[in-house]
């Protein structure tokens, strides 16, 4: 059996790491709290921005030339930007983990698509850049530092990026050389907020823009359950578009105009909207796995307690033994 010396060092710092534990999970649950609302009040808007671009990718009174270069469907894909949303910090349980296993997962599912493409890959958070880095993969940017609540000037350097890149040619920051035509596609994996106990990894792609892939994102990401879904269902509202039901625009004074800049501002809201869930489900994911830290320090704890106290009276019985066989012994 352990001496009580070395149970009773083993104890202290068990009782020290659950405290430390129970502080961060106190911590992570008001954080959780914030951007959890935020997440949700910002859906509304989101889903109706990315309506409204599902809508002008299909508009007949429009002319092709006249949309601006977002909707634009390149036939030869020559470069394709991935996206990766992930942490600064660790300790976030299976949150960062899951959001690589599912960049892998995706890459080997289109593996023989992809064979004549050139991948190129943007990291959010610390952790990806360390992720891709490690992979030898090309990382063009990083995003990091965005704070505990995003806010939309702390996206609007990502996004600018992303459309830089897709209209007239990337540049590779790191290196200072010109990527040429710069990428053809964006594929943006992240982590969407589903509940505080559930938060799934999603592969969107989200330019260029085009009706399918906007009408399979809304699908995948609107709640189920919870009270955003009970509105839904209240007010009978459906934010996934339909072509049967397009609705008829009047641009003015210029569709081409009036386009380029409303492209930009709902493709803002998207990226926006996917950072936001990002945010909560980290927080989430954090609060869980530093809840299920501290009940395991608990429940260490109560065993070494126990066992400390077994050794303790162990080591006494001994001693009275010692006692009282030397006490016959004199006699």
């Amino acid at each position: 059996m352990e001496s009580p010396q070395n149970l009773k060092k083993r104890l202290k710092s068990v009782n020290n790491i659950g405290q430390i534990t129970k502080a961060m999970e106190l911590v992570s649950a008001t954080k959780m709290r914030k951007s959890q609302q935020i997440a949700l009040d910002s859906r509304p808007y989101a889903f109706a921005a990315m309506d409204l671009l599902a809508n002008l990718s299909v508009l007949e009174n429009v002319k092709k030339e006249e949309l601006p270069a977002l909707f634009e469907v390149r036939k030869n894909i020559k470069k394709v930007l991935f996206v990766l949303v992930a942490s600064d910090k660790g300790l976030a349980g299976a949150f960062n983990s899951s959001v690589f296993k599912k960049f892998e997962q995706h890459l080997k599912e289109e593996k023989q698509e992809w064979k004549t493409e050139e991948h190129l890959y943007v990291a959010v958070g610390e952790k990806s850049f360390v992720y891709l880095s490690k992979k030898g993969l090309k990382v063009l940017k990083k995003f990091t530092s965005v704070g505990d609540y995003t806010t939309p000037e702390e996206v609007k350097p990502l996004v600018d990026f992303i459309v830089d890149g897709y209209l007239r040619g990337g540049k590779d920051f790191l290196a200072g050389r010109s990527l040429g035509e710069g990428w053809d596609r964006v594929i943006v994996i992240s982590t969407h907020f589903k509940s505080a106990l559930k938060q799934e990894p999603h592969v969107r792609r989200v330019l260029p823009i085009d009706f399918d892939h906007i009408s399979d994102t809304i699908t995948e990401i609107i709640p189920e359950r919870g009270k955003f879904a009970e509105l839904i269902k209240e007010h009978n509202i459906s934010f996934i578009p339909d072509k049967n039901k397009l609705k008829d625009y009047l641009i003015e004074p210029s569709p081409k105009v009036v386009l380029e800049r409303l492209a930009k501002h709902l493709f803002f809201m998207q990226v926006y909207h996917l950072i936001l869930e990002a945010n909560a489900s980290e927080h989430s994911a954090r609060r869980m796995a530093m809840k299920t830290a501290s009940d395991n320090a608990k429940d260490l704890g109560e065993n070494l307690n126990l066992q400390y106290n077994k050794s303790r009276q162990a080591r006494i019985t001994t001693e009275i033994s010692e006692i009282s066989a030397g006490a016959e012994a004199l006699q």
